[in-house]
């Protein structure tokens, strides 16, 4: 599956979670490099995703990008299927629907 594959998948699930407004960063000329590919806010929060495959690594500005959101209290976080996701948005304490 491709990058572009759980992206879409990630964002078609995050579409479905209560109080969520989330999108997909694009890069390019007028991105911010290193930003993760989702940006979400949910209930308040701040969300960072960066979807790679299984082999997909990630690189310096992107670890970097990840720390500095950490540092500034948000959830960034290095993620391949929507099942990841998922998981660090229950471990975050949000009640997901048909999860209840």
């Amino acid at each position: 599956m491709s990058e572009k594959d759980i992206t879409n998948l990630i964002l078609r699930f995050l579409k479905t979670v209560p109080n969520c407004f989330c999108w997909k960063e694009h890069g390019g000329l007028y991105g911010t490099s290193g930003i993760p590919d989702i940006v979400a806010c949910i209930n308040g929060r701040f969300y960072a995703f960066e979807v790679k495959t299984e082999a997909g690594k990630v690189t310096k500005l992107q670890r970097a990008t990840i720390k500095k959101i950490l540092a500034a209290g948000g959830t960034a976080v290095v993620v391949r299927t929507v099942d990841e996701v998922r998981a660090v948005l229950k471990q975050s304490g949000l009640a997901l629907r048909n999860e209840q």
